[in-house]
């Protein structure tokens, strides 16, 4: 049970940093025609297509990326509390 949730744990760390390299990617031009940006940018926009749909502009800002971070970063705590709570 320990290596699912650690497994839990490294795939939203993952995620995040993901969607954070895509964020810092936008103030690059060209960064998104690299293979690494184009892995990125797959990646990310599958994550954040669900998020697109709610209104997360303000002023300028996107907060989508934002959003999706916290998101995972919650869900897999719920995750693990979930499974510890089995365990228990």
């Amino acid at each position: 049970m320990l290596f699912i949730i650690n497994f839990i744990l490294l795939s939203a760390r993952i995620l995040s940093l993901i969607l954070v390299a895509y964020a810092l990617m936008s103030w690059f031009p060209g960064a998104y025609q690299t293979s690494l940006g184009q892995l990125v940018l797959r990646i990310s926009e599958s994550i954040l297509k669900p998020f697109r749909r709610l209104p997360l502009q303000f002023a300028g800002l996107d907060l989508t990326v934002y959003v999706a971070v916290l998101c995972i970063h919650f869900g897999s705590q719920w995750l693990v509390q979930i499974l510890l709570s089995v365990l228990a």
